[in-house]
Parts: C-alpha cells; structure tokens; sequence
C-alpha cells in the first residue's frame, strides 16, 4: 500500500495541495468548511507528514518546538536543557516557548509554532483544552508529545510521573516521622500534575487516620509574585502545622526561604522536586525528585520516532521518581509539654 500524498489529500478533499499545506501547518485564514473537508480527507487516507525525509531532500535541519510552563521553574528549566540537547544529537533545531498566562495566549503561541513550519511538538499542556481545540497537531497532522501532564481527551503519546503515590508516599514519610499536623503548600493548585499532589496528600492522610483540614492547604503566588508570608497561617493557628509538603520546586525556594528567614528550621519540610542548594542548606531538604532530564530526553526520543514514521496506538510512559533523605524531612514534631 503506497503512503497517502499531499496530492491524495488535495484530490479527495477537491482542493489544492497548497491549501492542504497550509491546514496542515494551522493556517488560520484557511475557511473552516474548507479546513474542515481537509482534516476529514487526512483522516480517511491516514496521512502523516514526514518532516525528516522532507529535511533529507531540502538539505536543511528541521526544528521542532518546545512549549512549556515557565522556563523560570527549576523542573522545566532542567527538562528544557534536557530536550535540547537530544534534539541537537538528531540534527533539529529547538524553538523555545513559554505557554503564558492565560487560554489564549497558550493558544498563540502553539499556533506561531506551527505557522513557522516546525516538524513536531514537545509540549507541557497548561491552561488549553487541547481535546477541544481544533489544531492541526497529533495523528493527522504535527506530531506532538506532551510531558508532565496528559490532557483530557486528546490521544497522544505522553511522558509522566505518578503524581499521585509520590505525593502520598512523601506525605506518608512525615506521618512515620510523628507529624499529624501537615501543611500543603503549591502555586496554581486547581491544575493537572498539583492537583493530583493534592489528591496524594489527602490519600496518605486517610491511611494514616488523619482527619484532612483545608486550613492546611496553602496556595500562593509564583516566586518573585508572592506577596507577604505563605506559612504564618498554618504556623500560628491553635493547632499549628509541624511540617510541611511543598507541591512543586517554585513553592519549595518560597518556604524555604520563609522557614530560614523566621528561624523555623525546626519545622518538618519535604519538597515534591529538587532544586538548586536544597542539598547546602541546614538542614537539607528532604526532596521526593523527578528526573527532568530523563523525561526530556523521553519525549524527544517518542517525537523522533513519529517523526521517522512510526505508526501504532499513543505511548503514555510514566518515569520512576526518588526519594532523597536529607534531613528536613526527618524532623519529628515538637514534644508535648509534661503534665503538671
């Protein structure tokens, strides 16, 4: 059976293979019926373009677009290192992006990648519902990988954790340490991977026969956003927190900085993800760690075999985390006072 054209797409679909180009590539000014018989047509016939034999015949290097969160995180500045420099042993040339604050500028800015032509995506999926979106991006059209995090209701192959038992098993560490009172401390908590560290949390209360408490949960803003104390709430209440599970490396650099800056290194600390200088500071923080370059290099090794062609079902691989005792997280609980 011969590989589907541009051409068979164009003859099927009773248009050009200019504008088969041009909604492959997430033309906006293309008209939506017109699109719309496009991406029907691709269905049908099983199109996939073959960005690397098109590299091969121009002679040119291919580049593949990145999309992540913020490149300020820690976790994503190491996977972005990771992911460019795979893509550089294959001979692509690596677009970088962050997705922004809000729907529509995660939308842009997928869009501006696939307007300049890149041969796939590597995408950490923030505020889009890419299962709703009609992008020209997965079977059919640019292959594209997402990593940290699947989005719902779109087939793709995906690279993750477990966020949920890494959570719970760091949240059940502090209860084997004497902790009851533990606080949840995480940036943008209503979104997929922290709200399923939330859920790990609560899990690991529920085992324990810890009754969970929402004054416990703390969600603040990002880094240099944050504004006033993050933890005198739940370290001052009648009954104060004794440790702490910060969500993510952003909000682990903020309590941190608190706990040294208020002299309450005698509260317990565990940190979802490693971050520079966790390892000097008195004590060390105990870190429960993804491997960032592993899961960068994971999914370009997934984009470049799609790109090669690679048919058959989505891949969803979920990488091994690490738990790393350092010695905040050994820190038991204050001693109850003797009864006079």
């Amino acid at each position: 059976m011969t590989t589907p054209t541009l051409r068979d797409v164009g003859q099927l679909a009773g248009v050009s293979i200019k504008t088969v180009s041009r909604v492959v590539n997430g033309d906006p000014e293309v008209a939506e019926a017109t699109a719309e018989k496009v991406r029907e047509a691709i269905g049908v016939l099983g199109y996939r373009p073959n960005p690397l034999a098109r590299s091969l015949r121009t002679g040119r290097d291919e580049a593949v677009g990145l999309v992540v969160e913020t490149i300020s995180d820690p976790f994503f500045a190491a996977v972005t290192e990771a992911v460019e420099e795979a893509a550089r042993e294959a001979g692509l040339f690596l677009i970088i992006a962050s997705a922004g604050a809000t729907v529509d500028e995660e939308r842009a800015v997928v869009l501006g990648l696939l307007h300049r032509s890149v041969s796939g995506l590597i995408v950490v999926p923030c505020r889009l519902d890419y299962g709703h979106e009609r992008l020209p991006i997965g079977p059919g059209g640019v292959p594209v990988v997402f990593i940290d995090r699947a989005p719902e209701g779109f087939s793709a192959d995906t690279v993750v954790v477990d966020n949920e038992d890494s959570a719970r098993r760091a949240t059940a560490h502090l209860v084997a340490h004497g902790h009851r009172r533990i606080a949840f401390v995480g940036t943008s908590l209503d979104r997929v991977p922290l709200r399923h560290r939330l859920d790990g949390y609560k899990r690991a209360l529920r085992d324990a026969g810890i009754a969970y408490d929402a004054a416990l949960v703390v969600s603040h803003s990002r880094g240099v956003d944050a504004t006033g104390p993050i933890l005198a709430g739940v370290l001052t209440m009648a009954e104060p927190a004794t440790a702490v599970l910060s969500a993510n490396a952003v909000a682990a650099v903020d309590v941190v900085r608190e706990l040294h800056g208020t002299g309450r290194t005698d509260v317990a600390f565990v940190s979802f993800d490693d971050f520079p200088i966790a390892d000097s500071l008195t004590p060390p923080v105990t870190v429960h760690r993804q491997d960032p370059t592993l899961m960068g290099r994971t999914a370009t090794e997934l984009l470049l075999r799609r790109l090669r062609g690679e048919d058959g079902p989505a891949r969803h691989v979920v990488l091994p985390t690490t738990f790393l005792e350092r010695g905040s997280g050994e820190i038991g609980p204050p001693s109850s006072p003797d009864p006079c």
